[in-house]
């Protein structure tokens, strides 16, 4: 069992940056697929990054790349997603999710692989 917990979110001003963490419990031995997904009032949730822990590849919404940064750190028990950047686009309800599936490029950025789910982290980014 794998439990999720997210925090750094926050509200902050156009062009500015905040750091969106994930921490993992749990049996994290297996290789693990695990990605960012967001959620804005009646809207669908959506990926935003992911990343393949077997190899480190990593993949990115059209609407963030350059701007967002996934990766883990040292320790591997913690998921990050840099945003730099932001935009009044990006105000949305963040949630890191995970799997032990190995997933292809056209499955890592859709919420229906993943089975395990945090609490989400509010962003706001105001004009």
């Amino acid at each position: 069992r794998v439990q999720l917990v997210e925090s750094g979110g926050g509200s902050v001003q156009a062009g500015g940056s905040l750091r969106l963490s994930c921490a993992a419990s749990g049996y994290t031995y297996s290789t693990y697929s695990m990605g960012w997904f967001r959620q804005a009032p009646d809207d669908e949730r959506e990926g935003v990054a992911a990343i393949y822990t077997g190899d480190g590849s990593t993949y990115y919404a059209d609407s963030v790349k350059g701007r967002f940064t996934i990766s883990q750190d040292n320790a591997k028990n913690t998921l990050l997603l840099q945003m730099d950047s932001l935009e009044p686009e990006d105000t949305s309800m963040y949630y890191c999710a995970a799997t032990r599936d190995w997933l292809n490029n056209y499955l890592i950025l859709r919420q229906p692989s993943y089975n395990y789910w945090g609490q989400g982290t509010q962003v706001t980014v105001s004009s």
